[in-house]
């Protein structure tokens, strides 16, 4: 089954944030804004065990369970089994160290296996109250967090969570599984694959008005061609294009910081909305199934929300091509 198939509308809530990405933010606020996004409509949840060492599935888990499940979709990933036991000491994250330095305190076990994606599963469940999944993404077997031992990683996930995936997705207990990255090269080899087969992928950060040149390359006419859906994750470059400061997790450099000002002041000559911008940009590929940004406040799900429909003329888009600004590539919104 497509993922276009399986999710119930185009915009998404991304939870990373509710992990506590960046800063501590209090359970009442994080409760506040999964129930906005709840009351806009979202019918599609994205968390992960990573996001907080268990502490965003928690809180997404907490609004949900109260709501009929058949009702909306909701998805998680494997690769990382929080355990009981508090870290020793400062985590090894590669490129996003501190990416969650206030979140849960547990010791984080990085493992792909057959083993820990059946118990990553199963854990899940309990910290999301939920009896089921509806996709499951394999999380993070890519260079930004192992460096050149990302293919060792890459290997154990083929033989290990794929597998596992697979089966659960052909005996019914999930509807499709696929992986969950901010790299496009592990997707491109898992689609090169003559089995396992996923049926999406996420992909964050790697489809935006900032950076989107390389998979237009190869992955995307890749999916396209296997019917594979695309789910896009990060649509405001870690928070730089929605007035963050934030691009790859980190401080966003010099040039970028110039590149969203170029975009933010053509956009402003319009009338258009940077948030709008940026959304209806990752939407118009054929294999965007739906985007996901994450949120940490309920005023932010409304923009999100009207973000979404804001009408862009078509001379914007002709425009930010014109300037530049997009791939030559880029299918954009209006056939512009």
């Amino acid at each position: 089954m497509s993922l276009k198939e399986i999710l119930p509308g185009r915009l998404g809530f991304g939870t990373a944030p509710l992990g506590n990405m960046f800063r501590a933010i209090p359970d009442d606020e994080a409760r506040a804004t999964v129930e906005a996004a709840w009351e806009h409509g979202t019918r599609f949840y994205d968390t992960a065990p990573f996001y907080g060492a268990g502490l965003a599935e928690t809180r997404l888990g907490e609004v949900l369970s109260a709501k009929p499940r058949d009702s909306y979709v909701l998805s998680t990933k494997v690769g990382r089994v929080i355990l009981d036991e508090h870290e020793p000491a400062a985590r090894d994250l590669g490129e996003k160290g501190g990416l969650f330095e206030h979140g849960n305190p547990n010791r984080i076990v990085h493992e792909w296996t057959a083993a820990a994606t059946e118990r990553s599963v199963e854990d899940s469940l309990k910290r999301l109250g939920t009896d089921r999944l509806d996709i499951v993404w394999v999380h993070d077997i890519a260079q930004d967090f192992h460096g050149d031992q990302w293919l060792q990683k890459f290997e154990e996930a083929r033989t290990g969570a794929f597998r596992v995936l697979s089966r659960l997705r052909d005996e019914g207990v999930i509807k499709a599984w696929g992986l969950g990255v901010n790299r496009t090269e592990p997707v491109e080899l898992t689609l090169a694959l003559d089995e396992p087969r996923p049926d999406g992928f996420l992909l964050a950060g790697r489809y935006t008005l900032l950076d989107h040149d390389h998979a237009l390359q190869r992955l995307l006419p890749m999916a396209e061609e296997q019917n594979v859906d695309m789910v896009v994750g990060g649509p405001y470059s870690s928070g730089v294009l929605a007035g963050g400061t934030h691009f790859e997790y980190q401080q966003a450099p010099a040039g970028i910081v110039e590149r969203v000002g170029r975009l933010k002041a053509l956009a402003a000559r319009h009338g258009v909305g940077i948030k709008a911008a940026a959304l209806q940009f990752s939407l118009a590929h054929p294999a965007s199934a739906a985007v996901i940004p994450g949120a940490t406040r309920p005023s932010r799900i409304a923009e999100d929300t009207a973000a979404l429909t804001e009408s862009i003329p078509a001379a914007f888009w002709t425009d930010l091509r014109a300037a530049g600004l997009v791939s030559a590539a880029a299918p954009l919104p209006n056939n512009a």
